[in-house]
């Protein structure tokens, strides 16, 4: 399978730590969803020029582990925006300290609805022309 590494910088970059690691030195995918869900929510929050929450992640798939040391670059990607909603496919990649080669590991797609002060939707802007 070839695989392309996304074009554009990553939203988020990470070494991954023994903390975030099982006792075999594989990393948690809890982690990695977490890793995913602060991408998607930079991605959110910019978009709609506040505050943005999850509500929904679908098609989480696991394709490949990550072990403690590999660097983790999360793609973040706005695909569809409603009238409050915003839906951002997400994909994990891992290197290895010391090696030039990328693997996509996770992908999923996060929907993001932006709330205003009181923590109700709130309307956000449309998506850009050629986004």
């Amino acid at each position: 399978m070839t695989e392309t590494l996304p074009t554009g910088q990553p939203a988020t970059r990470v070494t991954t730590m023994p903390a975030d690691a099982n006792p075999y030195g594989d990393i948690f995918g809890g982690w990695l969803m977490s890793q995913m869900d602060m991408a998607a929510g930079l991605v959110a929050a910019r978009h709609s020029a506040g505050r943005a929450v999850t509500i929904a992640v679908n098609g989480m798939e696991f394709l490949r582990p990550v072990f403690v040391g590999d660097e983790v670059s999360v793609f973040a990607t706005l695909v569809k925006v409603g009238s409050t909603s915003m839906t951002i496919d997400v994909e994990a990649w891992r290197r290895a300290r010391h090696s030039p080669e990328s693997y996509k590991v996770t992908q999923a797609r996060f929907v993001f609805v932006g709330v205003d002060e009181e923590r109700q939707p709130r309307k956000v802007p449309p998506m850009a022309d050629g986004a």
